[in-house]
């Protein structure tokens, strides 16, 4: 298979090759054909898989800055449940504070957008 844009010698090259009985690719074609057959990369390694859904989306908005009150806002929880999603991120983590969640959370690519997820 040659692409419409092949150059001469590339054109003989394919004619020779099918009348040989063979098959032969342009550059752009195996190019093509190697990222189709590639192996799948490895999947995408969520974030602190310690942690639950909720948790990481509280760790997220934390990450981007959000006070408990906001969060409590955004998410439409209770300040009680807030503050308990918290402490377990904390405790899951293994940190001593918000600025310490914080600091893991953004070298992980969390708290973008101003921590909505998104």
């Amino acid at each position: 298979m040659v692409l419409k844009g092949a150059q001469r010698a590339e054109l003989l090259r394919a004619i020779r090759a099918a009348a040989a009985g063979e098959a032969i690719f342009g550059p752009g074609v195996a190019r093509r054909l190697a990222t189709y057959l590639a192996p799948p990369g490895p999947a995408a390694v969520r974030p602190f898989p310690e942690l639950t859904d909720r948790e990481r989306e509280v760790l997220d908005l934390v990450a981007g800055g959000r006070s408990n009150t906001e969060i409590t806002d955004l998410l439409g929880l209770s300040p009680k449940t807030v503050r308990n999603h918290v402490s377990n991120i904390f405790a899951k983590l293994g940190v001593r504070d918000r600025a310490e969640a914080i600091v893991r959370a953004r070298e992980a690519g969390m708290g973008g957008e101003a921590g909505l997820g998104r």
